[in-house]
């Protein structure tokens, strides 16, 4: 067959007309298969047959956490500071020359606890030591012997506090200067019973005062507070000191009964923290039974018993105050409370 020939041969068996249709058909096909074999055309041709994208799966929204720092990175990220009373500022454990110094009225020593914790850690902004001897709440807000208020020595830089403070509102050291010089027959140890009370309960609503005023001055610090350890063993009594095995108890147990006013007064100030949302916290270390085995008048002791000033016939500031041993004993508190944390997140 020659080229050509085909075309003829179909045109004369269909026709012009059935040509025609063939032609027809052709270009029908030509527009028609593309449309159906392949659905991007139908979809732009007809809208049709269109590929529906499935939506981006989107996920939830990310919320930004603040860092969670560990317990010494909180306290240590800027200043410390210690303030509080006698049992802060070592009243009892002085071992130089310049520790006994008149001039020295706040009493601070160089075996307070607070020597062995500025320099268990490096604090970024350097640590200071502003406890004083004899200080109550009322001294921390307004200071004493002529120095600037206690309170005056935190701001926001400041990144841990450690403070004992409440022994002088509730005057211990009147109570005990009752227990010591009573007659035999005489009950005026534990007639104190109502005065006592009655200055725990002033202290049960300055306390929590004096804690809020710090936590606003130092948002971001952790506050560490100390309760006071038990003095007496209870086992022997009526020596030197005149107090006797139940003198000790009943004193014992208002130590105690001071340390759950400090508990209490703390956690209510670290809720009030938490509520708002704050950086810092607020929290206790019980050192009640910090000097067990080690009372005054062990073998050993970690408190200081009677001492007396024969020319003044009074007793010296360090009677029933740690020794050496005993600041060394509260600063080990100190020490894992700092490392152990508030027992909830830091940020």
């Amino acid at each position: 067959m020659t080229p050509g020939s085909w075309p003829r041969r179909l045109r004369e068996r269909l026709g012009e007309r059935g040509l025609a249709v063939l032609v027809l058909v052709g270009l029908l096909a030509l527009a028609v298969v593309p449309l159906v074999a392949m659905p991007a055309a139908r979809c732009k041709a007809f809208g049709s047959g269109c590929h529906r994208p499935r939506p981006p799966v989107r996920a939830d929204p990310v919320v930004a956490k603040e860092h969670q720092v560990t317990p010494v990175e909180a306290a240590t990220r800027g200043a410390y500071v210690a303030l509080g009373d006698s049992y802060s500022a070592g009243v009892g454990a002085e071992a130089t020359v310049a520790d006994n110094n008149p001039l020295n009225r706040c009493r601070r020593t160089s075996k307070a606890y607070y020597h062995e914790v500025s320099t268990a850690f490096r604090f970024a902004k350097g640590s200071s030591f502003w406890a004083c001897s004899g200080a109550t709440t009322a001294d921390v807000l307004k200071g004493r012997y002529g120095e600037p208020p206690q309170l005056g020595r935190v701001d926001a830089g400041t990144s841990l506090v450690t403070i004992s403070i409440g022994g002088n509102d509730v005057g211990f050291s009147k109570v005990l200067g009752g227990c010591v010089v009573h007659l035999p027959w005489s009950h005026s140890c534990t007639g104190q019973g109502a005065d006592i009370a009655a200055r725990m309960a002033k202290l049960r609503g300055n306390l929590p005062a004096l804690l809020e005023k710090i936590t606003d001055r130092a948002p971001s610090a952790r506050v560490i507070v100390m309760g006071y350890p038990k003095a007496f063993s209870e086992i022997t009594g009526v020596g030197g000191d005149n107090i006797t095995v139940s003198d000790q108890r009943w004193l014992n147990a208002r130590a105690y009964d001071l340390g759950q006013i400090v508990r209490q007064s703390v956690a209510e100030a670290d809720a009030r923290v938490v509520a708002r949302h704050g950086r810092g916290s607020v929290e206790f270390v019980d050192a009640y039974s910090a000097f067990a085995g080690h009372e005054a008048g062990s073998a050993v002791p970690y408190m200081n018993g009677l001492a007396l000033n024969l020319s003044a016939l009074e007793a010296e500031p360090r009677s029933f105050h740690p020794t050496a041993a005993g600041q060394h004993a509260l600063a080990q508190l100190f020490l894992a409370q700092i490392q152990k944390g508030p027992g909830r997140p830091l940020s």
